[in-house]
């Protein structure tokens, strides 16, 4: 038995994220699909004194109006130092903040590309790597692709010999289920509710941050507060 999840990739999502990650053999990146403005590809949120920040990847998309997320590039050089600075300024008080301070800054500082899909799976994959999951990631443009968006993670699974594919909630709202169950391949729905809250900077609670916001608050204890085992 071995289990998959496809899902487009986001800049340092948040728990729930990881859970997903967390309780699969195969994460497939689904970074082959078109690229969307204003959506997590490449944005996310910190707390802050002032209430919830977005930080924003700012990325080309002036006339690519079908580019897809691996052909989307950085428009501005010094977006991961700016970042990294309004990390370190709004999370200085937070419990774990000297735990992980040098590992977050090795993260920023070392950004390896100006491609979306790449920097999103740089940080995915070192993150993981800290959080102790073990996974094996691998991007859709790898497997032989089909038209249909069912068939298509269908085909994936089957060539992944998945027996189990997880997906989120959301995707009830279009998923073919017959054709996973045609392929001898059970479908799973994610339940991201009622996570526990922890001890979080500048009330009131905010569930949908960045990992990042666990990890600072919570330090090698972050695995209290999700759902999967750390």
């Amino acid at each position: 038995m071995s289990s998959a999840l496809i899902t487009q990739s986001n800049y340092i999502p948040w728990k729930g994220y990881f859970d997903a990650i967390n309780t699969v053999d195969e994460f497939v990146l689904y970074d082959d699909m078109q690229y969307t403005k204003r959506d997590w590809r490449n944005r996310n949120r910190i707390k802050t004194p002032q209430g919830v920040k977005w930080l924003t990847i700012p990325v080309e998309v002036k006339g690519k109006f079908s580019q897809k997320i691996n052909e989307t590039k950085v428009s501005e050089p010094n977006w991961a130092e700016d970042h990294l600075k309004s990390i370190l300024m709004n999370y200085a008080k937070a419990p774990a903040f000297a735990e992980i301070k040098d590992w977050v800054i090795h993260l920023y500082r070392n950004v390896p590309s100006d491609n979306l899909s790449e920097i999103n799976y740089w940080f995915l994959k070192e993150i993981t790597a800290w959080m102790n999951i073990s996974v094996r990631f691998s991007f859709s443009s790898e497997y032989i692709l089909k038209e249909e968006r069912t068939d298509r993670l269908v085909s994936i699974c089957s060539q992944l010999k998945a027996t189990d594919y997880y997906t989120g909630p959301a995707a009830r709202a279009y998923m073919e289920e017959e054709k996973f169950n045609q392929s001898d391949i059970r479908v799973h729905y994610f339940d991201y509710s009622n996570y526990p809250e922890y001890d979080q900077l500048y009330p009131p609670f905010d569930h949908g941050v960045t990992i990042l916001d666990l990890l600072m608050h919570t330090g090698r204890n972050f695995s209290n507060f999700m759902k999967t085992p750390g």
